[in-house]
């Protein structure tokens, strides 16, 4: 019962933080980042 409770919890805070993110318009943001971290690994930027 305390599993099945602790998982609800977290998947309501991680929905409530996904909301947030979104609603603060940080999804281009993050997005961004992404990129610029996949094309220095690469070797490109």
């Amino acid at each position: 019962m305390k599993v099945r409770l602790l998982r609800g919890i977290v998947l309501f805070m991680s929905i409530c933080f996904i909301v947030g993110g979104v609603y603060r318009n940080e999804v281009k943001i993050v997005l961004n980042k992404a990129t610029n971290i996949c094309l220095e690994c690469i070797g490109i930027g």
